[in-house]
C-alpha cells in the first residue's frame, strides 16, 4: 500500500532531493515528468536526495499524458493553492495519485479546470501574504494525510 506522488516540471533540485527522501520512506512511487529544470546529475539535487536513491522508486515521463496513458484508471489528486477542497476534505486510496506543479507556476490552468473536481489546497491563514508552502513541505503534508487516511500505521515495517 502506498501513494504515488507527481512532480510535473520541477524546477528546484533541492525540493525533489527533499522529496525523494519523502517519497523513500513511505514507500511511495515518485513520478517525475518532463522538462526537469536541472540535471539528474545535479550535485544539489544528489546532496538533498542523500544515500535514498537506491531505496527510492523514481520513474521518468515526456508529459503528463504519457503519465495518464500509462495509468488509465489510476485516481488522480491535483494540488494547487485553487482549490475550493482542502486535502483533508477528499478520500485517498490506495495507489491513488497526487499530482503537484512546478514551483513558480504551479499546474497549468487547463489541467485544473478539467480536473476541478478533485483538486485540493493546504489550508492557511493570509493567502494575501503567504501565497504558497514550499513545494517539498506540501508534498510531505498531503502524502503523509494520504497515507493516514489508506491505513498505513505500520510505516516503519514497510521495509
Amino acid at each position: 500500500m502506498a501513494v504515488n506522488i507527481v512532480l510535473v516540471e520541477p524546477e528546484i533540485p533541492q525540493n525533489t532531493g527533499n522529496i525523494i527522501r519523502t517519497c523513500a520512506a513511505t514507500h511511495s512511487t515518485l513520478h517525475l515528468v518532463k522538462p526537469l529544470g536541472f540535471k539528474l546529475d545535479d550535485k544539489h539535487l544528489k546532496r538533498c536526495g542523500l544515500d535514498y536513491w537506491d531505496i527510492a522508486d523514481i520513474k521518468y515521463y515526456d508529459s503528463f499524458e504519457e503519465l495518464q496513458e500509462k495509468f488509465p484508471d489510476g485516481k488522480y489528486f491535483f494540488a494547487t493553492t485553487k482549490a475550493h477542497k482542502t486535502h483533508y476534505d477528499v478520500n485517498y486510496e490506495d495507489d491513488c495519485f497526487i499530482v503537484f506543479g512546478k514551483e513558480t507556476k504551479g499546474l497549468p490552468e487547463p489541467l485544473l479546470k478539467a480536473n476541478s473536481e478533485s483538486c485540493v489546497r493546504i489550508p492557511m491563514f493570509d493567502v494575501e501574504k503567504a501565497r504558497s508552502l514550499n513545494l517539498s513541505n506540501s508534498v510531505a503534508i498531503i502524502a503523509y494525510e494520504a497515507i493516514r487516511q489508506i491505513g498505513m500505521e505500520n510505516l516503519s515495517e514497510l521495509r
